[in-house]
Formats: structure tokens, C-alpha cells, sequence
């Protein structure tokens, strides 16, 4: 299946509850696990809890379910996976502290 069109219903999903800064990582050549990563933050536990619910929906509704959610309980960092596409939707403090947008262009820059 071509993670495109997922990625971008992903990406729409977020948007339809103004995810904060929403960022798609291209990461195919860095791993075989999956093509692209997504990373947003939410303005409060409940936000983040949304945000991922709302991904989880839409998904599902174009017959796309997640593989598996981690982190709902506690909304501070989220995690959708879909395989070829992974949400991150986490607080912003979570968000600066782990830096995923960085360690994986790090990555990349070092291959």
C-alpha cells in the first residue's frame, strides 16, 4: 500500500482539531519499519488525547485502522501507528524534551 495517501489523511486529521506545528518526516531510506513519521503537539492532555483519537477515526473510516495506540491514558505522548506512517502527538514540553524531528534528521545527515 502506498503510505501517501494515509500520510496526507493523517496530516488532514490533525489539522481538522489545529494541531500545533505538525511536521512529516520522510524517513524511508533511514528505516525499513516505516516511510514517513509525523510529529504534532497538543495545547493540553486532553488536546493530545484528541488529536490521536481524531487520526484513529478518520483512519478507520477509510478503512485504514492503527496497528496499535500507546500513551492514551496519560496524553502526554501519544503514539498512532499505522506501519508505514507513525503519529506522534505529544504536550510540548515532551515534544522539545525528545526532539524526534531532530535525532531523525541527525540520523539522516549521518547515513
Amino acid at each position: 500500500m502506498d503510505a501517501e495517501p494515509l500520510k496526507e489523511l493523517v496530516l488532514e486529521a490533525l489539522d481538522d482539531l489545529k494541531a500545533v506545528n505538525p511536521v512529516t518526516l520522510e524517513v524511508s531510506a533511514m528505516t525499513d519499519v516505516m516511510d514517513y513519521m509525523v510529529v504534532a503537539s497538543g495545547t493540553s492532555n486532553r488536546h493530545v488525547k484528541s488529536l490521536a483519537d481524531n487520526v484513529c477515526v478518520e483512519a478507520k473510516k477509510q478503512g485504514m485502522p492503527p496497528i496499535g495506540v500507546e500513551g492514551q491514558d496519560a496524553g502526554e505522548w501519544v503514539l498512532v501507528d499505522f506501519g508505514d506512517v507513525v503519529v506522534h502527538v505529544m504536550l510540548p514540553a515532551t515534544r522539545d524534551f525528545y526532539d524526534l524531528e531532530r535525532l531523525w534528521v541527525a540520523t539522516d545527515a549521518g547515513a
